[in-house]
């Protein structure tokens, strides 16, 4: 038995020298360093660390979650730099931002200079976000000829070269329901890409993971090299999202045509912002995000060109149960005279004396 074995391990060395031989000095670096870089991830350990100690992490130190017994939600009929312009600078924790794709889908979906036009607000969206705000922005990698004077692709280039805020993911949203194709493959996803505006942006993982069934949940409480706390709490959904687009007939449905599901909104806004911060969202289409919002306690500004919004936003509220397990609380809609009101306001106005 032990000459069997000392032959196995004899083969086994003289494959492992083979295969090494074939590779080159920087395929044996590469392979020895991809071993164990989970290893040495020193965020992800210095995070594990914090935790561990009951610390907080500097992009908790950095927000201040007032007291309030309702929230706030501003309604308005404004184009997106008028809005912004009014808005004070470092005020805002979370944009949800849904342009037009510039795909010729209506005539608001039609730019002769789409990144021009996008600058403008890019610009004035960096301005007014708080140093742990984030800005999410919808958008799809236009092909052929569909992509006119731009799409997020060219988005993404700019804010690459123009911006300092930080790409922190490529999200892609999944989904299996969509239209046909003959000349290509058929779509299936859409992309979110996530800008933040410092190293010190707010990501709450806690509060969107998603549970591990319980066989899994079983076997891997038994794993040591698991903390059995996070087993508890589910799993990082990653940046592949797979959540269905709203069919036809979905009782979601208020009548925009590019509405998005709540779903996805909710993901977005309890990862990216927290209770009683402010939440932008300049195209408002539908008014999903002021929904989201006040289901989730959070206050927000909504507008858009189109009238259309408080109409689609009176079907969301009349859809709204609150969930004794969410951060709903008591809401109060403002009008565009009442503006000045909304709490993105108050650190401004306490800054100013």
């Amino acid at each position: 038995m032990t000459r069997i074995k000392s032959n196995l391990n004899t083969k086994i060395q003289r494959h492992k020298e083979v295969v090494n031989t074939n590779l080159t000095k920087t395929d044996l670096i590469y392979r020895k360093n991809m071993a164990n870089r989970s290893r040495r991830n020193t965020r992800h350990i210095g995070m594990n660390a914090l935790r561990k100690q009951h610390k907080n992490h500097a992009s908790e130190l950095e927000i201040e979650v007032k007291e309030y017994q309702e929230t706030v939600h501003a309604v308005m009929n404004l184009d997106c730099i008028e809005l912004l312009k009014k808005i004070p600078s470092n005020s805002v924790q979370l944009i949800v931002c849904d342009p037009p794709y510039n795909i010729n889908l209506a005539e608001w979906d039609n730019f002769d200079n789409y990144i021009k036009w996008a600058s403008n607000w890019l610009i004035e969206s960096e301005r007014v976000l708080s140093n742990t705000g984030n800005i999410v922005i919808f958008g799809g990698f236009q092909y052929q000829s569909e992509a006119g004077s731009g799409d997020l692709l060219e988005i993404m280039m700019y804010m690459r070269h123009q911006s300092n805020m930080r790409l922190v993911n490529m999200i892609i949203w999944y989904y299996k329901n969509g239209m046909s194709a003959h000349r290509f493959f058929a779509n299936r996803h859409e992309e979110i890409a996530w800008f933040a505006k410092t190293k010190k942006y707010i990501f709450d993982l806690d509060a969107v993971r998603i549970p591990f069934d319980q066989e899994t949940k079983a076997l891997y409480l038994k794993d040591k090299r698991l903390n059995p706390d996070n087993v508890e709490k589910g799993k990082n959904p990653t940046n592949v999202w797979e959540i269905g687009r709203l069919n036809g007939n979905s009782l979601e449905r208020v009548g925009h045509p590019t509405q998005k599901p709540t779903e996805v909104i909710r993901r977005i806004v309890r990862a990216m912002s927290y209770p009683g911060s402010v939440v932008l969202d300049f195209f408002a289409g539908s008014g999903v995000t002021t929904r989201v919002c006040i289901e989730e306690g959070r206050h927000s500004i909504a507008s858009d060109i189109s009238t259309d919004l408080n109409s689609y936003l009176d079907q969301h509220i009349a859809k709204i149960k609150p969930d004794i397990f969410s951060n709903f609380v008591p809401f109060k809609l403002l009008t565009k005279t009442e503006f000045n009101s909304h709490p993105v306001f108050s650190k401004y106005k306490f800054d100013q004396g």
